[in-house]
């Protein structure tokens, strides 16, 4: 491991931009119990961009509003503040996250179509759990995989050593550690802390590969990992479910998941991930960065 690249790394992932303001500003604001309708109306506004998108997704087939959506207010009434921070979170980062990222072999717009099937898969699988808030896990399956925006050049400039070592069956984030003394994972977890994330967002991110780590640990970190297992990029029909052999046997008995009903759930989400993705054009505050 070469430390100077370390260096590098660390380096770009102080410089990677933060949020767009009117994003984190309307974020901060639905963590307050006391903010209305009208203070997230009235701050969107001056976003036209952001607003633009904020409706699409709204009207999207994923959020099952039957009469079409008009205005900001009109949809915070009929979603609610939890679902009003997935649109929002959601419509800020679209523009980042659909950016090609080198050295992952992902395409234009790839990684966010990824990112929005592992949150609602994991989502749908926290539903079937019964877990009390399975909204919560939305977040940190949208930004599972940020850290790639980072990484994605010096894995394309070691892309042969890396190759190599994964060749020889060593797991992406061990052969990325070996080779650039971090992983995907590890430099996604410091961007959300450095986005104000609370720990427990950052904490599933950095562990989104590790069953290790997340032995014994929560569901929602297990779910995750689930989700993300299932969601892998398979040819022209992505997202399409991984094989339900590649699951891990403990993980699958630990969570008591037939492999019919994610199938199931990955068929849904696929439907609605085509639909969002219909509905979003990346032009709000983060293309112009």
């Amino acid at each position: 491991m070469n430390n100077s690249l370390l260096g590098e790394i660390l380096l770009k992932l102080e410089s990677f931009p933060g949020l767009p303001k009117t994003g984190a500003k309307i974020l901060a604001l639905l963590e307050e119990p006391k903010t209305s309708a009208d203070e997230i109306e009235k701050i969107l506004k001056y976003d036209p961009g952001l607003t633009e998108n904020f409706l699409k997704l709204a009207n999207s087939t994923y959020f099952g509003i039957p009469s079409k959506v008009t205005s900001v207010k009109q949809a915070i009434v009929l979603l609610g503040f939890k679902r009003l921070k997935q649109i929002v979170l959601a419509t800020c980062t679209s523009d980042v996250m659909g950016k090609a990222v080198p050295g992952y072999d992902l395409q234009s717009g790839e990684l966010w179509r990824h990112s929005i099937a592992v949150s609602n898969v994991a989502v749908a699988l926290a539903k079937y759990k019964n877990l009390t808030e399975p909204n919560d896990i939305f977040t940190p399956g949208l930004l599972h995989d940020i850290g790639k925006l980072v990484l994605g050049w010096f894995v394309k400039e070691h892309f042969k050593v890396i190759n190599q070592l994964r060749s020889n069956g060593i797991h992406l984030v061990v052969a990325e550690n070996m080779v650039l003394g971090t992983d995907h994972a590890e430099i996604g977890a410091q961007i959300l802390a450095q986005w104000s994330f609370p720990p427990i967002v950052v904490n599933a991110v950095r562990v989104h590969h590790n069953l290790e780590l997340l032995h014994n640990k929560n569901m929602q970190n297990d779910l995750l990992y689930l989700a993300n297992i299932f969601c892998q990029k398979n040819g022209e029909s992505f997202p399409k479910a991984a094989n339900s052999g590649s699951i891990n046997p403990a993980l699958k008995e630990r969570l008591g998941i037939e492999p019919d009903k994610l199938e199931s759930i990955s068929n849904q989400i696929a439907k609605l991930v085509d639909d969002i993705s219909a509905k979003l054009t990346f032009d709000s505050e983060y293309a112009k960065n």
